[in-house]
């Protein structure tokens, strides 16, 4: 197994890339300005948005063809871990943006930032931009450049934040936009993903797993549970836990009128441990509690 080399600090990450570092917390560059790094395995400690420059041809997804030639956007978060492979020759296109969670801290984008999940995308589900989307996207690298190159001021600080806010908010639309143009793809995912939900309830995972979670279901299709529940939200308007809470009640309706099981033994079929945190969940999902529902009727 190959070592993994921690970057630890922007001041860490502008050494490798031989650039100048203008701030211990924050970095904003040009690739083609910057040393690549070598080949290895790398967890960085902060936040980074490369905008890879390169042409990314027309891309198809079921039997529509889209053009994204302008490039592709590429989000990691703090601890996440990438393999880097530079081919020799290799000459650099596009930019990057990368900060410490120190530099947003007791700001208001320091208590958004969690809720931007596709820091939690793999690689492979890297967000592909149009030609007018790269253009808004280097204009906002542009601006936080130019803040970079200033003298620090009072106002630095909120300015860049804001900036870095408003990128990840054009972000978020790119992204909606881009499930939207991999419906096909898209409701083949969701297709799958409750297929899978019905064949986990009717085997004896539940008894011998217990109860799944979203990340049990995205490492089945190969996909981030951030993404798989992104994409589930904005195909359905309900996340993915949900649907799993659902299916769960759905089928506890019909196995609490089993007269020959008691309501723990229902709640054990189904993958609880606990049979309180069953009643909790019927109840808030139906208004009664298990045993209430079955002397309904």
């Amino acid at each position: 197994m190959k070592d993994i080399l921690k970057v630890e600090t922007i001041s860490q990450y502008n050494a490798l890339k031989d650039i100048p570092n203008r701030h211990p917390l924050i970095t904003c560059f040009d690739s083609a300005d910057a040393k690549p790094l070598k080949s290895g395995k790398f967890n960085f400690g902060f936040y980074a948005i490369f905008l890879k420059g390169v042409n990314c041809g027309k891309l198809q997804y079921g039997r529509n063809t889209y053009d994204y030639e302008a490039g592709t956007l590429v989000f990691m978060g703090p601890g996440q871990a990438v393999e880097i492979k530079t081919q020799k020759d290799y000459n650099p296109k596009g930019n990057a943006l990368l900060f410490h969670a120190d530099f947003i801290k007791g700001t208001p984008l320091a208590s958004k930032i969690h809720s931007f999940t596709f820091f939690s995308y793999e690689l492979n589900e890297a967000l592909h931009i149009s030609e007018k989307e790269q253009h808004i996207v280097k204009d906002l690298f542009s601006k936080i450049d130019y803040e970079l190159e200033q003298s620090i001021d009072k106002h630095s600080k909120q300015i860049v934040c804001n900036t870095i806010e408003l990128l990840l908010n054009y972000c978020e639309r790119f992204y909606e936009r881009q499930f939207i143009t991999r419906e096909v793809l898209s409701q083949g995912v969701v297709s799958n993903f409750e297929r899978m939900l019905h064949a986990y309830f009717n085997s004896e995972k539940p008894q011998k797993i217990g109860l799944p979670s979203v990340s049990y279901f995205a490492e089945e299709l190969n996909l981030s549970a951030n993404y798989l529940g992104d994409l589930i939200k904005k195909e359905t308007g309900k996340s993915a836990i949900d649907h799993i809470h659902l299916k769960l009640i759905d089928l506890a309706k019909d196995r609490i009128f089993d007269g020959d099981k008691s309501i723990s033994q229902v709640a054990y079929e189904l993958g609880f441990k606990y049979p309180q945190h069953f009643n909790r969940l019927f109840k808030k999902n139906t208004g009664y509690t298990p045993s209430a529902y079955r002397n309904l009727n």
